[in-house]
């Protein structure tokens, strides 16, 4: 089969590799119909993030299930399914707790030795606890927003949670990105009054505004703060929603929150340490949450709110590429030309 695999920096291809088979009798072998690329997979295609030569990327998919092991109780050839971006055991203390990511049995797709979800199939450990079923009739118009549901709509969905957006709360979200402006229609869902959106992109903020946005602030750094005060009749926000991962990022994340407020972060951390100011968030009782998101807790809710017409990330989507179109799709996120490149097989 045919899959994609980074080289090196800039290096993205599509190779022939070993079709993926049954290992254990829990595992499923999944025929890939729709799968993207996200954010964070730049940091490896950039070099920031250290690969193997041939390894395999892409941590996002969804498709059809080919062959169950023995096992596998839950799903059969032919069901369609959606995969979060880690795969775990479903039994453990920490998957008890929903925090999926934590499994010690648990891994993430495109790690050495495992399938990347970039390419035409994929072997699933734990295909029980991993994979949530599609109902068979879903239109193909909603497949887009249920991809989503992998991980961006669900990490922007956990930084909503961790920032304890509440109804009628002010919400501010650092990020024009995919997740950022996931995490704008989770505020938005979760009920928040007003949202403000820090972003420069002018074809992002427009989307971060359909999803609920009610002001965009373009500046950064201390001017973004000056900017976010200013809306807040000096006070700041309720609620951060950090989807950067950068030092600047966060300062400005803790700097506009409000006296009490709490921020939720979820941008990966690159290009240096992103130090928290302790002494600040103390002094003004400022809590801080978030880190990886165990999206697999969040699939059903989201998944159920997608298939009744309530939720719609599926404009973070603009550009769709083929297997053979993604590394021009790397190329053009990384460029700026792309929010989020959709492949479909």
């Amino acid at each position: 089969m045919r899959a994609t695999v980074i080289n090196g920096p800039k290096d993205i291809r599509v190779e022939e590799v070993p079709d993926p088979r049954i290992h254990r009798p829990g595992d499923a072998v999944v025929r890939v119909t729709h799968a993207c690329i996200c954010g964070s997979d730049l940091w490896a295609y950039r070099g920031v993030a250290a690969r193997q030569p041939g390894q395999r990327i892409g941590h996002e998919f969804m498709g059809v299930v080919e062959e169950v092991g023995a096992e596998v109780r839950g799903l059969r050839a032919g069901d369609r399914v959606v995969a979060p971006f880690v795969w775990a055991d479903g039994v453990c203390e920490f998957c008890a707790e929903g925090l999926y990511t934590s499994c010690p049995h648990g891994g993430f797709w495109g790690q050495p030795g495992s399938d990347g979800g970039q390419g035409e199939a994929v072997r699933v450990p734990f295909a029980d606890a991993t994979l949530v079923r599609v109902p068979s009739d879903t239109p193909a118009e909603l497949l887009p927003a249920v991809m989503t549901l992998a991980d961006v709509m669900g990490t922007g969905h956990h930084a909503a949670l961790a920032a304890r957006v509440r109804p009628g709360s002010t919400v501010a979200v650092v990020g024009d990105g995919a997740v950022g402006l996931c995490g704008v229609l989770a505020a938005r869902r979760l009920g928040a009054e007003r949202i403000v959106i820090l972003g420069r992109h002018e074809n992002r903020t427009a989307i971060a505004r359909g999803f609920g946005a009610t002001d965009v602030v373009p500046e950064r750094g201390e001017a973004a703060v000056a900017a976010v005060r200013e809306l807040t009749g000096g006070a700041g926000v309720h609620a951060v929603l950090e989807a950067v991962g950068t030092q600047e990022s966060m300062e400005t994340a803790i700097s506009i929150a409000r006296d009490g407020g709490a921020i939720g972060y979820v941008g990966v951390p690159h290009g240096g340490s992103a130090g928290v100011d302790i002494g600040q968030m103390f002094g003004r009782n400022l809590a801080l949450g978030g880190g990886v998101a165990p999206v697999r807790g969040y699939l059903p809710e989201l998944l159920a709110d997608v298939l009744a017409g309530r939720l719609d990330p599926s404009p973070v989507f603009d550009l769709t590429i083929g297997l053979d179109g993604v590394p021009g799709g790397y190329a053009a996120m990384d460029e700026r030309r792309a929010i989020k490149p959709l492949i479909v097989l």
